[in-house]
């Protein structure tokens, strides 16, 4: 595939539109961890004081990420993006302001952070039901894979221009540099030019209690759906633990990686998730999840070496080789949701999802901060390394899972079958149906 062709989502001018604010707003997302952390230490020098403005956020989000995932179903996705988009800027903005004027309090920044946290509810479910309306089907892949590679590449250099920022002007400007960024693609969402769905402007509005059993409807009775997401609420549970809690442990006391080596090895992995990306806008996973869910299995390499053999050089290959894998799996599962589950409940599929995920991290980095005091380092690194693998291989036994196509090739398969006929899956069809 040539790089024009590769490019090619780019060419519909709503993808592009939507692409720029994306990128735009996360050029300063990535900057916030480094900026939040610094301006809440210099008014708590305290770990506990950092967990709580983070804590709260995690929280505040998990509470509504359901509720997020109906309103992104219900009203125009464009909309709702929009204004998530202004309360954010208007919080960063806040803060910034508080902290440049040497008045934030750690409970100011607590308050704020947690508006944060639910607004991202509701920004989560909309941009994941907004990439199917905006880009051909046939292009799916090449779309989530431009997204991520903007992400990724932001993730390489923002926490190094949000330390400059706080070094050179304080963390308060970064944050303000955040809300800027928001300010801007709220600009770009509005040359998106989504038009209003006929068939959702007429359709009855029922309960929030019903949509949600109906987003739940959908979500389980997908096998290969709910079977992933119960094997990375599993294995999400175990890399928090073993790469949050345990990895900066390990590192801090080896001799060859040490604190600076440990943002090496981070480093390592960024890059390795921005070059398979672009790999991405050229190859095809005609089976998405069966080859996510096998790369995935390469993130226990980096368990097993921090556990056994922590050098800097071996570890950071391995977090370069991690990086990698968890692009293979993030762009084969955002285009199985995208092309097998109907765009009129895709929202509430996907905050199903991330609840699942977002819920067994903080669970993970409890538990092995407790298992770092009764147990050996190295064995439960070894351990966890070998479950992380048997759970991942393990949702391969579902054959919904390992042979799950994209559903074009289905469309092929089935117009060939049926002598040249077009014939549409359900999902697709539905999905099709419910577009602009």
């Amino acid at each position: 595939m040539k790089v024009k062709e590769s490019l090619g989502a780019l060419s519909d001018r709503r993808f592009a539109w939507y692409f720029t604010a994306r990128t735009v707003s996360t050029a300063g997302s990535v900057m916030v961890p480094v900026a939040l952390a610094f301006a809440v230490l210099h008014i708590d020098q305290s770990a506990g004081a950092l967990a709580q403005v983070l804590g709260v956020r995690t929280l505040t989000m998990v509470v509504f990420l359901l509720v997020g995932g109906v309103v992104a179903d219900r009203f125009s996705r464009i909309v709702v993006l929009q204004v998530s988009h202004v309360l954010t800027c208007l919080t960063q903005a806040s803060a910034a302001l508080l902290i440049i004027g040497g008045h934030a309090t750690l409970t100011q920044l607590t308050v704020l952070e947690g508006v944060n946290g639910a607004v991202s509810a509701f920004t989560m479910p909309a941009m994941m039901g907004i990439v199917p309306l905006v880009v051909d089907r046939g292009r799916l892949q090449q779309a989530n894979a431009l997204l991520s590679f903007s992400r990724s590449g932001l993730a390489v250099v923002g926490p190094a221009v949000a330390g400059l920022l706080v070094v050179g002007v304080g963390p308060g400007w970064a944050l303000a540099v955040d809300a800027l960024t928001y300010a801007v693609a709220i600009v770009c969402l509005a040359r998106v030019g989504l038009q209003r769905r006929t068939s959702e402007a007429n359709a009855p509005r029922h309960s929030m209690v019903r949509e949600l059993r109906e987003g739940w409807g959908e979500f389980t009775r997908r096998e290969w759906l709910w079977v992933v997401v119960l094997a990375f609420g599993l294995t999400n549970a175990i890399h928090s633990g073993v790469i949050g809690v345990l990895g900066p442990l390990v590192a801090t006391s080896s001799p060859s990686i040490g604190e600076a080596g440990w943002g090496v090895v981070l480093s390592a992995e960024a890059v390795g998730t921005v070059l398979m990306t672009l790999l991405m806008l050229r190859l095809r996973l005609r089976h998405p999840l069966r080859a996510g869910m096998l790369a995935i299995c390469v993130l226990a390499v980096p368990m097993v070496l921090l556990g056994a053999a922590p050098a800097l050089v071996p570890v950071a290959v391995a977090f370069f080789l991690a990086g990698a894998a968890v692009e293979v799996f993030g762009v084969g599962w955002s285009t199985a949701l995208h092309e097998h589950v109907p765009v009129t409940v895709l929202s509430r599929v996907s905050s199903y999802d991330a609840l699942g995920s977002f819920v067994a991290i903080p669970i993970g980095t409890f538990v092995y901060g407790w298992l770092a005091t009764v147990a050996d380092t190295e064995t439960l690194m070894l351990v966890s390394a070998a479950v992380y693998v048997v759970i991942s291989l393990s949702a391969l036994l579902s054959r919904s899972v390992r042979d799950l196509r994209r559903s074009s090739d289905e469309r092929e398969t089935s117009g060939r079958a049926t002598g040249g006929a077009r014939v549409i899956p359900v999902a697709v069809e539905a999905d099709e149906a419910a577009r602009s």
